[in-house]
């Protein structure tokens, strides 16, 4: 029986056809924002630092294995106006140092070396080797100087230098602490396990990398950066200064070595993720080692931390025109990564914020963030 045709029909039959039509009403009305789904906030958050020209790169966020946002924002090269994509390449400056210390538990397992050993079983002549262990170079707690923070740094960036040679720079310079004491980041200490990983393994350690780590997992977009290799959808890294963005200085990719000298894209770096819950890399023995924190929240080239009541393993990279950050939040099985082409950004910023949206805690867009920061330099003046 159709109650629209019923020209006599009483209330109760009109009721009906009244609760449907206010419920298509409501069913057309715009959905309120608080029904932003994850994509749209990450777009509405990245956006707004793009627009304001603090960020320039890709990003993937997955959960249960599954991705949920993978994009690109910004140029991947300003020149000739070529967009970021979740395939281009960035270099990633110290994420990279995870791979190192998973090359150096690798060879642990196969009984090539342990991390307990000496330097100077590697190293003879190397002062203060005989107190200075693999753990202590893998932790950042073997007191050796760290190179970048030296002043003559930047004027030999762009100079070819083989590993070897690369360490004769601080080998002879007095330890800042005595080893085990505390936590001071230092590339000086991955140049060292770069250099043991080769001697060990007799192979380059971007050989290495290539037939252990990328191979294996098939992340056929990361390895060894090249200046001279014709790298398909690879980014230029820029520098933002008062006056705009301008190219960042040349580094010979030889001088980092295993301490960042190694590019990827995000795509790569989830399947680097999958891998970690896994043993196709390392037993779970070696991974609970390496996720295990020293000193400072830090394991072996991972940070460990937690965020939201969530337990965090993370790492961040700069290398000169780059900065990234990934982030495995395990008791979650979620992760986060961005790589970006341009410095400087405020990458533990937004890395906390990603981490809000993520796990639905409040965050402020960054627009709102610049006035404040207007605001307060006006105070100051």
């Amino acid at each position: 029986m159709n109650c629209i045709k019923l020209k006599k029909c009483k209330t109760t039959t009109f009721f009906p056809a009244c609760l449907i039509l206010l419920l298509v009403l409501l069913l057309a009305l715009p959905s309120p924002a608080i029904n932003k789904t994850l994509q749209d906030k990450v777009d509405e958050y990245i956006g707004a630092l793009v627009k304001m020209g603090k960020f320039s790169g890709s990003l993937l966020i997955a959960k249960n294995g599954d991705i949920l946002h993978s994009k690109g924002y910004g140029l991947a090269n300003r020149e000739h106006d070529v967009p970021n994509t979740s395939q281009t390449i960035f270099r990633m400056g110290s994420i990279g140092k995870q791979f190192a210390a998973t090359a150096i538990m690798q060879l642990q397992e196969q009984g090539k070396l342990d991390v307990k050993d000496p330097l100077t079983k590697y190293i003879p002549d190397y002062p203060n080797g005989d107190i200075i262990t693999l753990h202590h170079l893998l932790t950042h707690t073997s007191g050796i100087p760290n190179l970048t923070d030296f002043p003559e740094h930047r004027k030999t960036i762009m100079i070819p230098s083989p590993v070897e040679k690369t360490i004769l720079r601080f080998k002879d310079k007095p330890l800042e602490f005595a080893p085990g004491e505390k936590f001071k980041y230092c590339n000086s200490g991955w140049l060292l396990l770069g250099y043991i990983i080769e001697k060990v393994s007799g192979k380059t350690y971007e050989d290495y990398l290539e037939e252990h780590i990328f191979g294996p997992l098939k992340m056929t977009n990361s390895g060894y950066d090249h200046h001279s290799t014709i790298l398909k959808n690879r980014a230029s890294g820029y520098h933002i200064t008062k006056e705009g963005p301008v190219n960042a200085p040349y580094v010979d990719m030889s001088i980092p070595h295993a301490g960042g000298a190694l590019y990827s894209t995000v795509e790569d770096f989830f399947l680097w993720d999958r891998a970690l819950y896994t043993e196709k890399i390392l037993t779970k023995a070696s991974l609970e080692k390496m996720f295990t924190p020293f000193k400072s929240n830090y394991g072996y080239g991972w940070r460990i931390d937690s965020i939201y009541g969530h337990k965090r393993i993370h790492h961040g990279g700069s290398i000169f025109g780059f900065q990234a950050h990934i982030a495995r939040y395990v008791d979650d099985d979620t992760f986060v990564v961005f790589m970006c082409n341009q410095r400087p950004i405020n990458a533990k910023k937004i890395a906390e914020d990603l981490a809000a949206i993520v796990f639905n805690k409040p965050y402020t867009l960054p627009a709102v963030e610049a006035t404040a920061e207007k605001n307060e330099e006006k105070n100051k003046k």
